[in-house]
């Protein structure tokens, strides 16, 4: 019930998002490209997902390629073979109740942001089989380029650590302390799409607003 409610406030967030995002057109802000890599398909073996729990989206990548840099999950999670990974507003994706106070506050004022890990081991299809979940091919440039954004995304303590907050919403999950700041034209679904968009996969992130223009841009791809 609560992921329900959940997601059905991101859509109101995301709408309300697109009247602006369609007046300010070009001058949004630019993709976050770690390795400059060119905007191109998806091509590779290695397998990463995208997935929409309907309103929200997120990454689901291997944990292999992150344990190095972000040894902190390893040591959460364990063997996990997949982490998919979120970004949002710290307030409003930690709230055990949603309410129009929180929703205006991640809008206009957010105080900072969070990232929600959730460990997998199973295949991220069957473990997500009633989201929608688009398998990606990514080679290992692109996967370089993915990792280096996800790992640029979380903030950091005084040693170097990763800052854990609450327990996640569901599943073996977490939070943790990200950097950047939620507001109207950066939204947990245009952070997905500058993902992507490091990686070499997709369109320019600024009207990736909502759920369904980041899994409408995607070309399904399945490894060998």
């Amino acid at each position: 019930m609560r992921r329900k409610i959940l997601y059905r406030t991101l859509a109101l967030l995301a709408g309300l998002a697109l009247l602006p995002a369609m007046l300010l057109s070009s001058c949004a802000f630019a993709p976050y490209r770690v390795a400059g890599i060119p905007s191109r398909g998806a091509s590779g073996t290695n397998a990463v997902y995208v997935v929409s729990h309907g309103w929200h989206t997120g990454l689901i990548v291997p944990a292999a390629p992150l344990r190095h840099a972000l040894l902190d999950l390893q040591t959460r999670f364990g063997d996990a073979a997949y982490y998919e990974i979120g970004w949002g507003d710290k307030g409003f994706y930690q709230a055990t109740e949603v309410t129009a106070g929180l929703t205006l506050q991640a809008m206009f004022w957010s105080s900072g942001a969070v990232m929600h890990v959730v460990g997998i081991r199973t295949d991220p299809a069957t473990h997500f089989q009633h989201s929608q979940v688009t398998p990606l091919c990514l080679n290992a440039e692109q996967l370089a380029g993915l990792a280096t954004f996800i790992t640029h995304s979380f903030a950091r303590g005084n040693a170097g650590e990763l800052q854990a907050l609450k327990a996640g919403i569901y599943g073996d999950s977490q939070f943790y302390a990200a950097s950047g700041r939620y507001h109207l034209l950066n939204t947990c679904n245009s952070w997905t799409a500058k993902g992507l968009s490091s990686a070499g996969v997709g369109n320019f992130p600024a009207f990736k607003l909502t759920a369904g223009s980041v899994m409408g841009s995607l070309d399904a791809g399945y490894c060998q």
